[in-house]
């Protein structure tokens, strides 16, 4: 592999939470198009993109800052699962597999912070 990022387990799961949502959000309404499946697919996308940028070629402080964006958007996604569930287009399966592993990515990201300082 030849990019640092490649190698960090927690871009991996974050790489595969992308293809994950997006086959999650295949089933949601025309109507959301453009709003929660939009804003879930570009928060999660966003989680493995600062994962990736913010290690290569970064002093650690950096990399912190990219991998603190990186866990607010994983909050943010937790968020949009709530409100999919709430407009009953998630059902409470989904819900849980997706609030679990959003857990354990956002768990692997500050266990990656705290090892840099």
């Amino acid at each position: 592999m030849a990019f640092k990022f490649e190698n960090l387990k927690v871009w991996q799961r974050a790489v595969d939470l992308t293809g994950e949502v997006d086959e999650l959000t295949k089933s949601f309404p025309k109507e959301e198009l453009y709003v929660l499946t939009s804003q879930m697919k570009r928060a999660t996308d966003s989680i493995a993109l600062n994962i990736g940028e913010g290690s290569t070629g970064q002093t650690d402080k950096e990399f912190n800052r990219f991998l603190g964006i990186a866990l607010r958007s994983a909050i943010e996604v937790i968020t949009c699962l709530y409100v999919g569930r709430r407009r009953k287009i998630i059902q409470q399966a989904d819900f849980e597999k997706f609030y679990n592993e959003l857990t354990e990515i956002i768990k692997m990201i500050q266990a990656l912070r705290n090892s840099l300082k």
